[in-house]
């Protein structure tokens, strides 16, 4: 174990014998870390806070802080995060509350850019990309392989599906389905299938066109949300893609982000 001379790690905190904690980290008392993650310098963790492998940590991130919370009275919630992760300089990741399950937790493999804020209760999964200053109010849901851009934000109890790119500098105040890409100046909107990272993921041809005429016959052909789901039902049917749009639509509290019209995706599309 190399701990930094000026580093303050708390004797009851679990540091397994290879972690490298740098200068002036301060580490709490109910912290566990796991082999080979690499605090570099500056760098909280504090509350019940448990972090996996090889994930790395830089200069004057916090984790495991209270969260902003009005009803938080000190409860002893959780950060759970995975392995192999990237936390950059300023990033905060709040503990969660009682009231929303306990846990805010980040799976594998992700990266959070610099002043990334992640709140409480927030479940992200593997692969995700926040980048510079994306911020997630509570209770929000990030599926997996998704990216949100930077400078924007997510209101409380949004979903965002799995393979979902969202753009900078707007807001998401309602769910984004799996596979689509959101964007927008206020309030983001679709603006289509998320087709270059599917591609980038292996997705066959076949697959990414069998999804952009779910796209267009959910969002596009003017449906009620009801209506355009039982017809999807019924045109999908065992397309194992379009069954996970289907469920995260069924699935909504918050609404679905509304798509724009196809001239607005071809100017957009030239613009890009």
């Amino acid at each position: 174990m190399k701990i930094h001379p000026t580093a303050i790690v708390h004797p009851k905190a679990q540091i397994h014998g290879d972690v490298e904690i740098g200068p002036y980290c301060v580490i709490g008392e109910h912290v566990t870390l796991g082999k080979g993650s690499r605090l570099l310098s500056h760098v909280t963790i504090d509350g019940w806070t448990e972090i996996g492998e090889r994930n790395e940590v830089h200069p004057f991130a916090s984790i495991g802080g209270p969260p902003q919370h009005l009803a938080y009275k000190g409860e002893p919630t959780k950060v759970v995060i995975g392995d192999d992760n990237t936390v950059r300089e300023y990033v905060t990741i709040n503990r969660g509350t009682v009231q929303g399950g306990g846990v805010t937790s980040l799976g594998s493999k992700g990266i959070l850019m610099a002043y990334v804020h992640v709140a409480h209760d927030c479940r992200l999964g593997n692969h995700i990309i926040m980048a510079n200053a994306a911020s997630l109010a509570g209770h929000i849901t990030i599926g997996d392989h998704s990216v949100i851009g930077g400078l924007t934000g997510v209101l409380q109890f949004v979903r965002v599906g799995d393979y979902v790119m969202v753009g900078g500098c707007c807001a998401i105040g309602q769910d984004i389905p799996p596979f689509t890409f959101a964007a927008g100046g206020y309030r983001a909107h679709l603006y289509g299938l998320n087709t270059v990272g599917l591609q980038r993921h292996g997705f066959s041809a076949d697959r990414i066109a069998t999804l952009r005429k779910a796209f267009d016959l959910l969002f596009r052909e003017g449906h009620r949300t009801a209506e355009a789901i039982r017809l999807a039902k019924k045109e999908f049917k065992g397309q194992a893609d379009v069954a996970k749009i289907l469920a995260f639509m069924e699935g909504t509290k918050r609404g679905i982000s509304r798509a724009v019209s196809f001239d607005t995706e071809r100017e957009f599309d030239q613009q890009v």
